[in-house]
């Protein structure tokens, strides 16, 4: 298993409406990838921006590249990630994922 992290900042005023369109954007196009094993975002006020972090999970670096292309260290921008006055990572990170767990309850 493959973990595919990005990141960006936004103004705080931006960051749950970023949410939104992140879900509506990135995280629905992967879910409807072959090989995606899911995802999780994270955010932390950093400096007055909010740092709003993906990470997918996916089966095997092919996948990745089904999702964002052959040179899979780019990150994949939207057209409307400028309303949010987005500040992207405009590069990936991969990682091989060790453990993968959740306790529910």
């Amino acid at each position: 298993m493959h973990a595919r992290e990005w990141k960006c900042r936004c103004p705080l005023e931006h960051r749950d409406a970023f949410i939104d369109y992140l879900y509506e954007t990135g995280v629905r196009e992967t879910s409807e990838t072959s090989g995606f094993q899911g995802a999780q975002i994270f955010t932390r006020d950093v400096e007055g921006m909010a740092e709003i972090t993906l990470i997918t999970y996916w089966d095997a670096l092919s996948s990745i590249e089904a999702f964002a292309g052959v040179d899979i260290s780019k990150a994949k921008l939207y057209p409307e990630d400028g309303k949010y006055q987005l500040q992207p990572e405009l590069t990936v990170q991969h990682y091989a994922v060790i453990e993968y767990s959740f306790v529910t309850g």
